[in-house]
């Protein structure tokens, strides 16, 4: 493990070979979607799996639903509550309703970084925190168990291998699998993309990945979005 970098997905691009996954005690620069900050104290996990796929963008961005599914499954293994964690689209982990990870998937050259940002030991502080954002929680917090950045990546890793491998049989099973989990599905949610915002109930997650919502208008699928829960908004990140 890395002592200190700016961030795992940043050192991620610096790399000779791949796959790789980056894992550091800190980051100096830590960022999530649209430029957001990315708070990283030590104790908290911040890892990368840097990847060279052939695949296009569309399927790239797949991975964001493989990272959540194998994230998920490393934290019920580790703390044996699957009950406790559900999944908000399209990729953050949620301890009893709370944020406990973000995940930033990113290219460049050729490269597929996907940076994991998980709250093992603290949360940030509501200051650092953005106006509406969801709650963030961390799992000592919430359960009292300690796991460090190693232990999980230890699980994490092979959770993903399986998952990719489920991914490059067929996506339906991964979809299948994040709706099994899937937090707000069949209630009514706000998403809101750079032009517009929309009211409707969460229905499901279509073939290409997409949120698709009830609305009064009808059905829509919305590729990308920030999803508010009850008036609260969030954001993914790493």
């Amino acid at each position: 493990m890395l002592d200190s970098v700016d961030s795992t997905n940043a050192y991620g691009f610096r790399l000779g070979a791949t796959p790789a996954w980056v894992l550091a005690a800190e980051q100096t620069a830590g960022r999530g979607r649209r430029g957001r900050t990315w708070s990283s104290p030590r104790g908290n996990f911040y890892g990368s799996l840097i990847l060279s796929p052939h695949d296009p963008p569309e399927r790239m961005a797949l991975r964001s639903f493989v990272a959540a599914l194998a994230l998920r499954d490393a934290l019920v293994a580790m703390t044996g509550l699957p009950d406790a964690f559900t999944l908000k689209w399209p990729n953050d982990v949620l301890l009893n309703g709370g944020k406990l990870s973000g995940i930033l998937l990113e290219g460049k050259g050729g490269r597929l970084a996907i940076g994991i940002g998980v709250n093992l030991i603290v949360a940030p502080p509501p200051d650092e925190v953005e106006v509406r954002a969801l709650r963030p929680v961390s799992l000592w917090d919430q359960t009292g168990l300690t796991i460090t950045p190693v232990q999980l990546l230890d699980r994490l890793a092979p959770a993903f291998a399986t998952r990719e491998a489920q991914l490059a049989a067929d996506f339906d099973t991964i979809r299948r699998d994040f709706l099994t989990y899937a937090a707000r599905l069949g209630e009514p949610i706000t998403a809101r993309t750079m032009r517009e915002t929309h009211e409707g109930v969460f229905r499901t997650i279509d073939v290409t990945g997409a949120l698709v919502l009830d609305t009064d208008a009808g059905a829509i699928a919305i590729p990308a979005a920030d999803i508010f829960f009850g008036g609260q908004a969030d954001a993914s990140g790493h």
